[in-house]
């Protein structure tokens, strides 16, 4: 044993000897093999650590959010029984009717999505989320005074147009965020828009004919939800920094220079700008202290002069990482100047992805569009049940799959995978749309002779609208996920 003093640490230096590389039967394959193994088990570079999630900001996305969430989901319980109140609809079409607004809103949005995406990217994420929210607010007050159909589609219509918060607020969540800690961020976001689609729906659907207002009965949840954008943007206005890293007002058009102007006396005003350009360095640097490997600095003790010099020899290699990541993105954007916009979609997996979220929310908006019609309808087509009923399901069924994303949806992902849990929402949401024909009655009896046909039928509704929100909430979260690495592979072999 004294020709083997050298090797009691064993190959990966743990300090455990390593008998098993000197056994007698051991051939010279293996132990070649082995020692092979422990060194690129040694020369492995270490995962990079999360980065703490911004919480301030988190929270002021989280608030629009909610705002927003919940003053558009007070809109489906009661906007059949609204449609029905005009004169000018005929009789048994308000199917029709509600689904043509639904239609004209996604439109609406469709049409101005990516111009608003591209208004951010001039003027600044911050300005337009709050542009939109307060239009957004103005149409809700006109929303609850409309006495026609005429005036309904329009109001709808316009709030489709002058919103572009779907496409500005998970832009702001990705630059607020890294590859680190992106998938917990992420994963909030469909949170709130559970608890939007718990509060909405109660909202409207308890508060339709309150007050006292018999000429506009529908206007008290219209106001309602107009008080609470209203109070978001002020907060937005007020502590949300902006996100997007340079902004050149001069290429948003001749007529929008006043913007800058308005946007430097903002500044002033509030004492943004300053802690503005330290939120920016924080964040420059936190992603800069990460190198490609993923290696991270630890942390070091600044009292002594050995510390010093490592803090010195750290700074040099953050500043030489700096200049290496300019330099790249300055190849990159000579490489990929030039190309067309849509250059990036020449990609399979972006393609698919894209295909199937078509797929996906098609049904996720038809059902959300068709479930208070159905439900709103006399038999045998539809159940019957009123405004406050198809609130009180709505947010029933929001709140239980608030509970499942907090506490079930993060461990299922990670053992199914974003793809795996994507897959799953699709089959869900297909499965929850061919059972919803084929739930009972008001007046039905019991199937098993158990209960009474009203608590048959809430508890088979119940179970339909959880498994479709379950479904939704999980798609929308992986969705995203799966986009930005297959775009980024995209953009790679561009």
């Amino acid at each position: 044993m004294a020709g083997n003093t050298d090797n009691e640490e064993g190959p990966l230096g743990t300090g455990t000897p390593d008998h098993t590389t000197y056994l007698p039967g051991a051939s010279r394959r293996q132990k070649r093999r082995r020692r092979s193994l422990a060194t690129s088990n040694a020369a492995r570079p270490r995962s990079p650590q999360a980065t703490p999630l911004p919480w301030t900001q988190l929270s002021l996305l989280a608030l629009l959010s909610l705002a927003e969430q919940t003053a558009l989901n007070s809109i489906g319980p009661y906007l059949p029984a609204m449609v029905a109140s005009f004169d000018e609809i005929p009789g048994g079409q308000e199917g029709l009717y509600v689904g043509l607004l639904a239609s004209a809103f996604a439109l609406a949005q469709l049409a101005t999505n990516l111009l608003w995406g591209y208004f951010s990217d001039r003027v600044g994420r911050k300005p337009v989320m709050l542009l939109g929210t307060f239009l957004l607010m103005v149409c809700f007050v006109f929303f609850g005074f409309c006495t026609t159909y005429a005036q309904l589609i329009m109001v709808h219509i316009a709030m489709g147009l002058l919103n572009g918060n779907a496409a500005v607020v998970p832009t702001c969540l990705g630059e607020i965020t890294d590859r680190t800690n992106q998938s917990s961020a992420f994963t909030w976001l469909p949170v709130i828009y559970s608890l939007g689609s718990l509060t909405g729906p109660a909202l409207g659907g308890l508060l339709v004919g309150v007050a006292g207002v018999s000429k506009h009965p529908f206007l008290v949840p219209n106001v309602i939800a107009a008080a609470l954008l209203l109070s978001s943007v002020v907060v937005l206005a007020v502590w949300f920094d902006e996100t997007l890293d340079r902004i050149d007002y001069s290429c948003a058009g001749p007529g929008l220079a006043w913007m800058e102007k308005a946007h430097g006396w903002c500044m002033g005003c509030l004492g943004e700008r300053n802690q503005g350009l330290r939120g920016k360095e924080t964040r420059v640097g936190a992603r800069s202290s990460r190198s490609q490997s993923g290696a991270v600095f630890p942390s070091v003790d600044r009292n002594n002069e050995a510390s010093e010099e490592f803090v010195d020899e750290q700074q040099a290699l953050l500043e030489l990482q700096a200049s290496s990541d300019e330099e790249d993105a300055n190849v990159t954007s000579d490489t990929n100047e030039g190309r067309p916009v849509l250059h990036g979609l020449r990609n399979r997996n972006t393609l698919a992805v894209l295909g199937t979220y078509l797929v996906f929310q098609l049904a996720n908006i038809s059902f959300n569009s068709l479930y208070p019609i159905f439900a709103s309808s006399p038999p045998p087509t539809g159940r019957d049940l009123g405004p406050g009923a198809i609130g009180v399901s709505l947010s029933l069924a929001g709140f239980a799959t608030m509970l499942f994303q907090l506490f079930a949806f993060q461990s299922l992902k990670a053992r199914m995978g974003n793809l795996g849990t994507y897959r799953s929402s699709l089959l869900g949401i297909a499965v929850s749309m061919a059972l919803m024909p084929w739930v009972g009655y008001l007046d039905s009896g019991p199937d098993i002779g158990l209960g009474t046909g009203r608590a048959w039928l809430y508890g088979e509704l119940g179970v339909i609208l959880l498994l479709k929100n379950v479904c939704a909430v999980g798609g929308l979260s992986c969705v995203m996920l799966l986009v930005r690495p297959a775009d980024s592979r995209s953009k790679c072999r561009c």
